[in-house]
């Protein structure tokens, strides 16, 4: 923790007090206290066992950018990748090789070689299946028993209920499906066919926000009243990471350019420099090294965009894909949908779907931890509005959402004003603050930062003091006046060994498991019930944004046996028989 001088003499006795635990003595004093929820970490901490030698055979539909996050996930003795599919090459490569886009996208999408330790594609081509063409060969597949959905929204229902037909178990990734209907769907024929179907909404296997529940739970922050969640990010016009560059002319014209340039770089001779400058070796050495760095960098960039522009083979129309015309009247490609598919309404959901709804996953985590009967909490109300002030008419969704909900707290059966607000806010244009959730008690607050860090402020001390939390060598990652209060304690980036799970191994182990030990009791943290829950509160949320309204959300939308849903369409089971 770093406090600026004027504010030392002022909060170091408070510092001094502090409730300063690691994450790692915070686990072990609530094992050792017998809070904790699970017993363990890992497999043991959620309650399934280790695998023993029979990992479920799995094919992958959708490896993009989620799909490769996914593949990087899995753990090979629990899960066996038998095929993949996906029509765009550029995925395939990655599927394989990772992503070597930056050093960061290849920790997370390392690639199946790597996972299964093959040491060329050939290799790993004799092991896993790929179909580039047709994901319904996959699900004919009998050597594939259960399958991996990450495609893009509007295709989670209709390959989800496919698959089922087929006999496989399914994961999909979040949202549910593209539709509240849609949804209740596919928890139907997850019944009607007894197959296990679950959700990708990760941090139902996070052990920081597990523990974190088991905080509120044992009361340390007091009664909670209010939840303030965000996911703020710097994405403006030409620096915007859903709208992936597209495998075009412009994209072959650029690529030829840089090709050339590379040429050009090589053929620069060392003896064509000024004389003068050869002589001095320091210089030479210099000038060398920064040659090297140059044409490691134009080879890196025309490698990727070489993979990228493979996708231009591509006939996305032959897909379902569209040409449209936009509002600005430009023209926008099929290509574009399926590379940049989150900005349509058609094929994604916006800031709520691909953001909101993993905060709102989150806020539900928190408020279903003070219920004692273990369901999930239900939002009473929301109001919200969307604005687009920074892109042009290019996309469908909006660069800034704000919305406030209503949920019921303790006790509001007896009194109906006993209620926890909550408030989430995803915007374009500043990353200031990034996303995290601040849950706020009568005692004290509970800060998740990029599921990461966990920060407990206690508001008992009567001196006024402004701290400035921070993670060594990162900058500050909190800074906050408080009147009233100001012991704080860290849970600190040290306190586990290696990162911290974002929960999307333990995810894909559970449901293996379950899968592997039939068992009515044996279901998904995020099963049908809990997920069709968090795509009523995102769905619900872009229609009060759309039409500018508060809305009260009805029970009934809840339920995966009702006709009722937010957008006013029933569930339809007859129309996949098409």
């Amino acid at each position: 923790m770093y406090l600026k001088p004027e504010e030392k003499a002022v909060g170091q006795a408070n510092f001094q007090n502090a409730i300063g635990v690691t994450r790692r003595d915070f686990l072990k004093t609530s094992i050792a206290a017998g809070a904790v929820s699970g017993a363990g970490l890992g497999a043991a901490y959620f309650g399934y066992e280790a695998a023993v030698g029979n990992p479920l055979r799995v094919g992958v539909i959708g490896t993009g950018d989620e799909g490769n996050v996914l593949l990087g996930a899995v753990t090979p003795s629990y899960v066996q990748v038998m095929a993949i599919a996906d029509i765009r090459p550029y995925n395939i490569h990655r599927a394989f090789h990772g992503d070597h886009a930056s050093e960061n996208t290849l920790k997370v999408r390392c690639g199946l070689m790597k996972k299964y330790g093959w040491q060329t594609e050939d290799e790993a081509r004799k092991h896993v299946k790929v179909y580039d063409q047709d994901y319904h060969d996959l699900l004919k597949d009998p050597d594939v028993e259960a399958v991996i959905i990450a495609l893009p929204l509007h295709l989670h229902a209709p390959v989800a209920v496919e698959a089922m037909r087929a006999g496989k178990h399914v994961l999909t990734e979040k949202l549910m499906g593209h539709s509240v209907h849609e949804c209740k769907e596919m928890a139907r024929f997850s019944q009607q066919f007894n197959k296990i179907l679950a959700t990708g909404h990760q941090r139902h296997y996070s052990i920081l926000y597990d523990n974190a529940v088991d905080t509120i739970r044992r009361g340390l922050i007091g009664d909670i009243h209010s939840i303030r969640a965000q996911w703020h990010r710097d994405n403006l016009p030409g620096h915007d990471s859903w709208s992936q560059p597209l495998p075009d002319d412009k994209m072959g014209q650029r690529l030829a350019r840089l090709q050339k340039d590379l040429e050009t770089a090589k053929g620069l001779a060392i003896d064509k420099l000024n004389k003068e400058i050869v002589k001095l070796a320091s210089l030479k050495r210099d000038y060398e090294a920064a040659r090297a760095d140059a044409m490691a960098g134009l080879e890196h960039e025309i490698n990727q965009l070489t993979l990228q522009y493979l996708d231009s083979t591509v006939k996305a129309e032959n897909y379902g894909y569209q040409d449209i015309t936009l509002a600005d009247g430009k023209k926008r490609s099929a290509m574009e949908e399926l590379v940049r598919w989150r900005l349509w309404n058609r094929t994604g959901g916006g800031l709520m779907a691909e953001l909101g709804s993993h905060q709102m996953d989150a806020a539900g985590i928190f408020i279903s931890g003070l219920r004692e009967d273990g369901q999930k909490a239900l939002p009473l109300t929301v109001s919200a509005v969307g604005i687009r002030s920074l892109f042009p008419l290019d996309r469908d969704c909006e660069d800034h959402v704000y919305c406030v909900y209503e949920f019921p707290g303790p006790g509001y059966e007896q009194d109906p004003n006993k209620k926890i607000g909550v408030t989430y806010s995803s915007i374009n244009g500043n990353g200031f603050g990034g996303y995290g959730e601040n849950v706020m008690g009568t005692k004290g607050t509970l800060i998740l930062e990029r599921e990461q860090e966990v920060m407990l402020f206690s508001n008992s001390a009567p001196a006024t003091t402004s701290i400035t939390v921070s993670t060594k060598g990162k900058g500050p990652a909190l800074d906050t006046t408080q009147s009233g209060g100001g012991e704080a304690a860290a849970i600190g980036k040290k306190a586990l060994e290696g990162p911290v799970s974002r929960g999307y191994t333990e995810e894909i182990e559970h449901w293996a498991w379950c899968i592997r030990n039939p068992d009515p009791k044996n279901m998904p943290r995020c099963q049908p019930k809990v997920a069709l829950g968090d795509a009523v509160i995102a769905l619900t949320t872009n229609i009060a944004i759309r039409e500018n309204r508060r809305i009260e959300f009805k029970h009934e939308w809840f339920e995966i046996d009702s006709d009722e849903t937010p957008e006013g369409v029933k569930p339809d089971l007859s129309r996949y028989n098409a």
